[in-house]
């Protein structure tokens, strides 16, 4: 079942990969991804998101962007979420007993560990960004094999450990 949550994350990304200029456009994209909306929930959701039209210095048309640019921005090619977080590459991960630190490339670190507290992975109990660090708490008891497999099937990352 396609949850409020879900069709929120999708019309993010969407906004974020897509030059969309009016909600006809938007409703479109959502309606491919799997999402029936109306125009009334398409409205709330926006406002939910603090969505804006802005003009794009390319275009003369005014498009929809995200308020937090840091952790969307813009992109040409990603077609789903899995491809937008490949592309946000995790450079190392390192553990310290039940600390551990993600490095990404600069500007990333937050999209990331947003996407880390969102998915809720149990061996993980929270991150803090800055721009290319990510600080992780981890569950006692939970060996650091455990969490570098659960988030590399949240990003789909293959290890070859």
């Amino acid at each position: 079942m396609r949850t409020r949550a879900n069709r929120l994350e999708a019309l993010r990304r969407i906004i974020s990969t897509q030059q969309l200029n009016n909600q006809e456009e938007l409703m479109a994209a959502l309606q491919a991804e799997g999402f029936q909306v109306t125009q009334g929930t398409l409205s709330r959701d926006l406002k939910q998101l603090k969505v804006t039209k802005t003009s794009a210095h390319n275009s003369k048309k005014n498009s929809y962007t995200l308020p937090n640019e840091t952790t969307y921005k813009r992109v040409s090619s990603a077609s789903n979420m899995r491809e937008m977080m490949q592309a946000l590459s995790v450079v190392s991960l390192n553990f310290s007993g039940n600390l551990g630190i993600i490095k990404t490339r600069p500007g990333h670190a937050s999209a990331i560990a947003w996407r880390i507290d969102r998915t809720d992975i149990p061996q993980i109990l929270g991150t803090i960004a800055g721009d290319d660090t990510i600080f992780m708490v981890i569950k006692e008891g939970v060996t650091h094999q455990e969490v570098t497999d659960a988030l590399a099937e949240m990003l789909d990352v293959r290890t070859d450990e």
